[in-house]
């Protein structure tokens, strides 16, 4: 379970971002995939594409648009953990992405807000 309601609120992100792709016709790969220097929220193939997708949650747009939280630096850390998760997969010949989305909650009650940015560099 989820500790605090900033550890719930991505988590839950994570869950509406699996939702997404899967409605696209992906299939999860892994989900928090770690190694040292970084973590991928998810891994999503559909054919020969594989998707590294960071997930960004807020609860609050005065904080900041969750988008505004992947920098180049953070892209780099993803770009170098994907290259783990390749190396151990062994999926030969594919396709890869890196997207971001991005959700926003309007509180209890007041639903949520869902954007996908893909083939972020």
């Amino acid at each position: 379970m989820a500790k605090d309601p900033k550890h719930r609120l991505g988590r839950w992100a994570e869950q509406l971002a699996r939702g997404f792709f899967e409605n696209c016709g992906f299939c999860c790969l892994a989900e928090r995939y770690r190694k040292p220097g970084g973590e991928i929220d998810l891994v999503m193939r559909r054919g020969s594409l594989v998707v590294f997708v960071e997930v960004k949650a807020r609860s609050r747009v005065e904080y900041g648009r969750p988008e505004e939280a992947v920098g180049q630096r953070k892209l780099t850390r993803l770009r170098l953990v994907a290259r783990h998760f390749l190396h151990e997969r062994q999926l030969g010949a594919v396709d890869l992405r890196f997207d971001v989305v991005a959700v926003e909650s309007g509180g209890e009650g007041r639903g949520y807000r869902l954007r996908h940015f893909p083939d972020v560099r």
